[in-house]
C-alpha cells in the first residue's frame, strides 16, 4: 500500500443553502451535520481539520470540537473559493496538501478521504477526486447527481449532471436498464489541490460551462488544468441536499444494515 501523504481537511460550510436552509446546523442522530464532517476528517488522520465557514452558528455548534475554525466571506461563488480564503488566512505552504471535504457529506469514508490524497500525490496533476460506477438507470438520469467520464490514464474528461457517456443505440432500445459494457461513474464531491493551486483557483474567472451546470470544478478543466479521477476504495453514501436525503440519514443512523 502506497505512503499515505500528510493532509489537512478543509470542510466550506454555509449556512445560507437554497436546497436545505441551514443545512450544516441540521441534525443526523441529534448531532449537527458538520459536526459528523468534521469527525470524519479526524478519523482520517488529517494533521489539521478546518472548518470554513460565514456564520457564526456553525463556529458554536463546533466550539466542543478539537477542529479549527475559519470565518470568510459570505459571497464566495464556490466552495474551492470559500476554501482558498482559508488557505491564506493560515498560510499554509504552496505545496500542502489539501483535501476539500464538502459539509454535506457525514457518512465520509476515511479510507476515501486519505484515497483522494494519495492520487494527488500519484498523479502530479494539480487537483484529484473521486468517483464510483453507477449500476442503476434511475441514478444516471437523474441531474442531482453529477457523472463524469474519464480518460484511459485516470483523468477527467468531463463533469456533467446529464447522463454521460450516452449509450446512443443501447438507450434508443431501452432507458431502464444501463448497458454492462459503458463506464457510467458518479462523482463524489471530495477533492484535493495544493494549497498553492487554490491560490490561482481563485484567480481564475468563471467560465461558462461551470455556470450552465453549477459544477465548479468545469472551472478548472475549462481553464486547461487536468483533475486526477480515482475509484473510491469505500462507498460514499450519498450527500445530504434535500429533506428526503435528512429523513434517509437518519433512518441509516438508527439502522445502518
Amino acid at each position: 500500500m502506497p505512503t499515505i501523504p500528510n493532509f489537512i481537511v478543509a470542510i466550506p460550510a454555509r449556512y445560507g443553502s437554497t436546497r436545505l436552509p441551514g443545512k450544516p446546523l441540521r441534525a443526523i442522530g441529534g448531532v449537527p451535520m458538520v459536526v459528523r464532517v468534521a469527525q470524519r476528517a479526524q478519523q482520517a488522520g488529517a494533521s489539521q481539520v478546518v472548518v470554513a465557514t460565514d456564520d457564526e452558528r456553525i463556529v458554536e455548534a463546533l466550539e466542543e470540537q478539537n477542529v479549527d475554525v475559519c470565518m470568510t466571506r459570505s459571497d464566495h461563488a464556490s466552495g474551492s473559493d470559500r476554501l482558498a480564503e482559508c488557505a491564506a488566512y493560515y498560510g499554509w505552504a504552496p505545496e500542502t496538501i489539501v483535501v476539500n471535504l464538502q459539509g454535506d457529506e457525514p457518512f465520509a469514508p476515511a479510507a476515501g478521504i486519505r484515497e483522494v490524497a494519495r492520487a494527488l500525490v500519484q498523479d502530479h496533476a494539480p487537483m484529484a477526486t473521486l468517483a464510483t460506477p453507477i449500476t442503476d438507470a434511475h441514478e444516471l438520469f437523474d441531474p442531482n447527481v453529477v457523472k463524469l467520464v474519464s480518460s484511459a490514464h485516470g483523468r477527467a474528461l468531463y463533469f456533467s449532471r446529464a447522463p454521460l457517456p450516452w449509450a446512443r443505440d443501447a438507450f434508443a432500445a431501452d432507458r431502464q436498464t444501463l448497458p454492462q459494457d459503458t463506464p457510467f461513474l458518479r462523482h463524489i464531491g471530495i477533492y484535493a489541490y495544493r494549497a498553492g493551486f487554490l491560490q490561482q483557483y481563485t484567480g481564475l474567472s468563471r467560465t461558462p460551462l461551470e455556470q450552465a451546470e453549477s459544477l465548479e470544478q468545469l472551472r478548472v478543466l475549462e481553464h486547461g488544468y487536468p483533475i486526477a479521477v480515482r475509484l473510491t476504495p469505500e462507498p460514499f453514501p450519498p450527500g445530504i441536499d434535500t429533506e428526503a436525503d435528512l429523513r434517509r440519514a437518519e433512518a441509516w443512523i438508527s439502522d445502518p444494515h
